[in-house]
């Protein structure tokens, strides 16, 4: 089983591992920086290095293991191979600013209009998140992106642990980690807490997930509310951009 390395510290950009299968243009290793789609957050790209070659890595998903598909020359490396991998930091630094930011936007939106996360996407430049509510108006979307900003201008850390699901499902808010929306054979979850601040011991948010965040509110930029579509009966999507 691959070593999510990502879950450790998400921000290295590097590291070393061995190849332990090889299927048709994908390879698993032992131990990964790649993170693999899922959780509306896209996986990253980059290269891997052995001693003979560089293959570009083009997709990364995760099923029974973690698989790397790769782009270059054959033969793809084989089994016991020594590996390095370099992620473009680029893309992976605005996938993790831009899923912080979808915290800050759900906490906000749950707080302040009882309006619970149904979905999200993210990308390297934009991003939407579904929510249950009836519509926002103009003047809706100019609070929401001025509570938000607040919220990164006040430099709030960004923390996760492990936890045990039953532990957490009887000690934590049920509609603030939103336990439910995962299956029920994740039994170790990731928790996700972004402070609440100098004037509160409790945090702002507190979540489970298995994305990639940034270690404080500061790093992900000005946030711009770009734009709210209705999706259907009493569902809202808003969209928003991040600061280059």
């Amino acid at each position: 089983m691959t070593e999510p390395l990502y879950f450790i510290d998400s921000s290295v950009g590097t590291f070393t591992g061995t190849v332990e299968r090889t299927l048709d243009d994908r390879v698993v290793l032992d131990r990964t920086q790649f993170y693999p789609t899922g959780g509306g957050q896209p996986h990253d790209t980059g290269v891997i290095t052995s001693a003979e070659a560089t293959w570009d890595v083009t997709a990364v998903e995760k099923n029974d293991e973690i698989y790397h598909t790769l782009a270059g020359p054959d033969p793809l490396p084989e089994p016991g191979t020594n590996v390095s991998g370099e992620l473009n930091w680029d893309r992976r630094f605005a996938h993790m600013r831009y899923h912080t930011a979808q915290h800050l936007l759900s906490a906000y939106l749950l707080e302040t209009y009882d309006a619970e996360t149904t979905g999200n996407q993210l990308y390297d430049d934009h991003a939407h998140l579904d929510c249950a509510h009836d519509r926002f108006t103009e003047t809706d979307l100019a609070d929401i992106e001025a509570g938000l900003n607040a919220l990164v201008v006040d430099e709030r850390d960004v923390t996760w642990y492990e936890m045990d699901r039953e532990a957490a499902e009887q000690a934590l808010d049920p509609d603030r980690t939103r336990i439910n929306l995962l299956p029920a054979s994740i039994t170790e979850l990731r928790i996700v807490e972004i402070s609440g601040g100098s004037k509160s011991e409790i945090p702002f948010d507190r979540t489970a997930c298995a994305g990639t965040h940034v270690e404080n509110t500061a790093e992900i930029g000005t946030i711009t509310v770009t734009k709210r579509q209705t999706q259907g009966s009493e569902h809202e999507r808003i969209h928003f951009e991040l600061s280059p």
